[in-house]
């Protein structure tokens, strides 16, 4: 395991990819957590401003292309930048069934089955992980 490819890569990418490990290990501690609490709360903003890095930066990563410079990740991180502040109304509205829903799904798709494909041979945290 080396981290030289990440660091070697285009800045966009370990900021990408150093967002979506913290926020992968923060989401695993919410789900774990009590709920409703000022630490719950607390610790979700900065998760949610995570997913925002996680999201936002995929725009600037272009090793995939189908379709111009963008490709199928690309939908995913549109789709994360409009269930995250569904997500958090639906907190602020107590509606806690909507809020858990949405905040899992962005967890399992954004990062779980998202973050399943960065192994794939012949990209970066491959690389990282199994060597070159």
């Amino acid at each position: 395991m080396s981290l030289a490819p990440l660091l070697d890569a285009a800045p966009a990418i370990p900021v990408h990819a150093f967002a979506a490990m913290a926020a992968f290990v923060l989401g695993i501690v919410q789900l774990g957590a009590p709920k409703g609490t000022l630490p719950h709360r607390m610790v979700g903003w900065i998760w949610v401003g995570l997913m925002l890095v996680v999201a936002a930066s995929s725009f600037w990563i272009h090793q995939i292309r189908l379709l111009g410079p963008w490709s199928p990740i690309h939908l995913l991180s549109v789709v994360v930048l409009v269930m995250l502040p569904i997500a958090v109304i639906a907190a602020r509205r107590h509606n806690v069934n909507r809020h858990r829903k949405t905040m899992i799904g962005i967890f399992a798709g954004g990062l779980v089955i998202a973050g399943l494909f960065t192994f794939v041979p012949g990209r970066i945290m491959h690389a990282v992980l199994f060597g070159q």
